[in-house]
């Protein structure tokens, strides 16, 4: 198992990296958002660890970048607390955010438990009529078009999907596409649904609500 750490102070790098040899890792270290796509592009990585504020290019540019060339798990280690840094970084695909001051035992399993969610993923297809999603590709498609959603509408979707004809609660679907077990606002959940169902168009109705408590995908 190899993984990228991405921070611009070196001290932070060293830790990570010591923590993360102990455990058996192999590890790259990159100071920049920059670097860490270059690198990324021409090596493959089971986790990045991604900083936010870092120059040339920052974490939220980088993670964008490194999702787009590999369906790496991607980590934020970060100091900024801000709530909607947290949502903005899961919308755009991030894994999991960690924040500074953290503990390197916590965040080895935190690795650990996002790089075994990835390994485990399904090579399966489903397939409802027209409407097939490529759970290794990460790709939508209807009618032979391919759908664009975000990366956590599609990770949505995928649960959903897997679960098919379960009831999931909005407590249930945050902490396992979110990892955010303590967020108690639910509009997080509903503006995805929303957004998913327009993205599925005549599909959408797969898409149940379930009174009181969440929703499911029904087939």
């Amino acid at each position: 198992m190899k993984i990228l750490i991405v921070d611009d102070e070196i001290k932070i790098r060293e830790v990570v990296s010591e923590y993360a040899k102990a455990s058996g890792y192999e590890c790259d270290q990159a100071s920049n958002g920059k670097d860490a796509v270059e690198m990324v592009s021409e090596r493959n990585y089971d986790c990045v660890i991604l900083d936010i504020m870092m120059p040339e290019l920052d974490g939220f540019s980088a993670c964008k970048k490194i999702k787009a060339i590999r369906n790496v798990p991607v980590i934020m280690l970060s100091a900024r607390t801000e709530e909607d840094d947290k949502l903005f970084s899961f919308d755009i695909g991030v894994d999991d955010y960690v924040t500074k001051p953290f503990s390197p035992k916590e965040l080895m399993a935190r690795i650990k438990v996002v790089c075994e969610r990835n390994s485990n993923r399904s090579n399966e297809k489903y397939i409802f009529d027209t409407l097939v999603i490529d759970v290794d590709g990460r790709t939508v498609s209807i009618d032979g078009e391919k759908v664009t959603l975000t990366p956590k509408e599609l990770d949505l979707l995928i649960y959903m999907v897997e679960n098919k004809n379960i009831a999931l609660g909005r407590d249930k679907l945050l902490s396992a596409v979110w990892q955010m077990d303590y967020y108690e606002d639910d509009r997080t959940i509903d503006t995805h649904i929303k957004m998913l169902r327009k993205d599925l168009g005549r599909y959408a109705d797969h898409i149940v609500t379930v009174r009181g408590m969440g929703y499911k995908f029904e087939v």
